[in-house]
Formats: structure tokens, C-alpha cells, sequence
């Protein structure tokens, strides 16, 4: 909130659960700091579900979760023609029809804001792999202004590193997904988490040096 300014007084913001500890863990961050005087602000949450990707969580769990912490869940299930042929694969449009259902609801609230639950690594990976197989240094901004409508993304858990988030969510007891995405290890995304892991074996300051050179060039924010 002090480096980059992701949330504002006044701000409603819309949370993505998917249900995983990432994004248990957001939630329950800005529910709390929500009840703090300054800056006043609101939260709702959306977990989408795909019809057609079995990647489940238990719907009963995080309504009881979200109640312990009064926020408004709102469950919305979607999904994508597979029979359609695309070069995209599964991961890119399961991932953008959730998104269009993420702004879809935070229009329909008035939500100015959606947050999401990519932490320090997400965005250090997401550097490696953007370099290395689209050849330009970008990564997904802690704080990205949307062009075509009034919302923008906000990312709090950009300096939270998933080590801790583990930990943290082993000790508060956070309950497991009941089903994991099939395809969430048939991406560049697991190839790089190993890469980066030997990175930091022979370099173990390459995250800081990494996020210093994102932020002196401008990649965090994105208006």
C-alpha cells in the first residue's frame, strides 16, 4: 500500500478466489485491513468455477470462510467451447473466460478494483518466462490500469514470497482443493519455477535483482 498505492479510500474491490492458499490468503488480508479506519474500503469476492476443467473447490468451505470473515461471496460457473479449433491452450482460455467473468461482476457491482493473488514468485517467474519465450522483459504489473473500462488490477501479495504463504496457510489451517487443475503442470510456467530454482542455488539474491530491474524499468505499474 505505501509503494505502490493498490487500494484507496473509497475503493470496492472485487477478489478472486480461486480457492487456493494464495488467494485464501488475500481475501483474508484485506477483510482484515479493511476494518482499519483508513483507508475505507469494501470487498467482495467472486469464485469462478469451469464446467469443463476439472479443478474444484469445496463451494461450502468458502462460503464458510468468507461468513467467519463477512465478505459476499458471489459463485459464478463458466466454461469455454472445446470442440473450437485454437493454437491457445486449455491454461489461456480457461484463464481468460474467468477473467471475463471477474469484470463482468465487478462492473455489475461497481467494483473499481479486482485483486488478485499472484505473490513475489508469480511475478519473478512470469519475468523469466516472458523474456525467454517472447523475447521482451514485462512481467504482470503489481498494479495494472485497465484501457477499455473504469477497473484496475491490483496486486497485494507482490512482496509476499509462496514460502511463507506455505507456511502461513499450514498454520491457519487452510483447507485443500479437492481437485487440482489437470493442466497446471504442462505449462512454461513449472519449467521456469525449476529453472529459477537453480538461479537462486547459484545466485540466491537473483530475486531481489530481478524485482529491482522490473521496478527500474517500469514494469510494475502499468496505466
Amino acid at each position: 500500500m505505501g509503494r505502490f498505492g493498490v487500494i484507496d479510500d473509497g475503493d470496492h474491490i472485487l477478489v478472486g478466489l480461486s480457492g487456493g492458499k494464495d488467494s485464501l490468503l488475500l481475501l483474508e488480508l484485506l477483510a482484515k485491513r479493511s476494518r482499519i479506519i483508513k483507508p475505507r474500503f469494501t470487498v467482495e469476492a467472486i469464485h469462478v468455477r469451469m464446467a469443463n476443467v476439472k479443478y474444484e473447490t469445496s463451494t461450502e468451505y468458502l462460503e464458510s470462510f468468507c461468513t467467519s470473515l463477512g465478505v459476499k461471496l458471489h459463485v459464478v460457473t463458466t466454461s469455454f467451447d472445446e470442440t473450437i479449433p485454437t493454437h491457445k491452450p486449455k491454461c489461456f482460455l480457461c484463464s481468460w473466460h474467468r477473467r471475463k467473468q471477474m469484470f463482468n461482476l465487478a462492473q455489475q457491482l461497481g467494483c473499481n478494483k479486482i485483486a488478485l493473488g499472484h505473490h513475489n514468485d508469480d511475478i519473478i517467474h512470469t519475468a523469466l518466462m516472458n523474456t525467454i519465450f517472447q523475447g521482451h522483459f514485462s512481467t504482470m504489473p503489481v498494479v495494472l490500469h485497465m484501457r477499455k473500462m473504469p477497473i484496475t488490477i491490483i496486486r497485494p501479495l507482490c512482496y509476499c514470497e509462496e514460502k511463507d504463504i506455505r507456511e502461513y496457510a499450514i498454520e491457519a489451517g487452510y483447507q485443500k482443493q479437492v481437485k487440482l487443475c489437470p493442466y497446471e503442470t504442462d505449462s512454461h510456467r513449472t519449467t521456469i519455477r525449476n529453472l529459477y530454482a537453480q538461479i537462486e542455488q547459484m545466485a540466491p539474491e537473483a530475486r531481489y535483482s530481478i524485482w529491482n530491474a522490473l521496478e527500474a524499468e517500469g514494469k510494475l505499474v502499468e496505466n
